[in-house]
């Protein structure tokens, strides 16, 4: 009898990390990949594509959202889709933007523009961005995993 393996779920409370201090852009894009490779979504070469990525272009939405990715060079990296989420309710600069919901994307395959907008979407919502901004992780969890 073969067990068909579990797929991975997008994202998991303990890739959410709350009450987050201002840091370098850099530094936060290498935490938030760092959580990805710890994660078990990504092999470790995908954190230099994220910052490739946001030297090429900023990463940063608008609405206090950023969401670091890698090149399209770096798909083979991925092992499964899934985000990892950085909360700076006091913000953080990102590129003279102020950022305070981050979440550091790998999409497998087609995934990556589904998981991007539905990402935005949420955060577009000024109820939903608040409750995000500074609600516990299980709350950011629930609401970015739509289990509420």
């Amino acid at each position: 009898m073969f067990f068909k393996p579990k797929k991975k779920e997008l994202l998991y409370e303990e890739n959410v990390r709350v009450n987050c201090k201002a840091a370098p852009k850099e530094e936060v894009i290498r935490t938030v990949g760092q959580m990805l490779v710890d994660g078990g979504y990504v092999n470790q070469p995908y954190v230099e594509a994220m910052l490739e990525r946001e030297k090429s272009f900023s990463t940063y939405m608008g609405n206090e959202l950023a969401l670091p990715h890698g090149v399209e060079a770096a798909k083979k990296d991925i092992k499964a889709s899934g985000i990892a989420v950085m909360i700076f309710p006091e913000g953080t600069d990102w590129g003279g933007e102020t950022a305070k919901v981050v979440v550091g994307i790998a999409g497998a395959g087609e995934e990556h523009l589904q998981i991007l907008s539905d990402v935005a979407e949420k955060i577009l919502d000024e109820e939903t961005a608040e409750r995000i901004i500074h609600g516990d992780a299980k709350t950011v969890y629930q609401i970015l995993a739509g289990r509420e």
